[in-house]
């Protein structure tokens, strides 16, 4: 009978990984703190910058709660499944952000 420890050496592939690695790694190992902004993002920030250009009026009103939906949407996709740590925590401040710009 092999214990544990021995176990461990014949599969290499049973490593623990660090806090690092937890933190900016994906399920590749490839380090991901940025990445290409999905639909959510653009669409959130296009309606935000449309939002602040054009002045007080029915598509500014409507260009807000577009930038808020898609915003939202792109937060609790990266809480929920962002690729790591990193992109979750991320996802979490930036919501934080819009509802306390929301709430003020």
């Amino acid at each position: 009978m092999s214990s544990q420890l021995n176990r461990n050496l014949e599969n290499p592939k049973l490593e623990e990984h660090s806090l690092f690695d937890r933190i900016f790694r994906d399920a590749q190992g490839r380090i991901v703190i940025a990445q290409v902004p999905n639909l959510p993002l653009l669409v959130g920030i296009g309606a935000t910058l449309i939002h602040f250009i054009l002045p007080s009026g029915k598509i500014d009103a409507a260009s807000g709660l577009i930038a808020f939906g898609a915003l939202f949407t792109w937060t609790w996709q990266e809480i929920f499944s962002g690729v790591n740590y990193f992109r979750r925590a991320l996802g979490l401040l930036v919501l934080s952000g819009i509802l306390t710009l929301l709430l003020t």
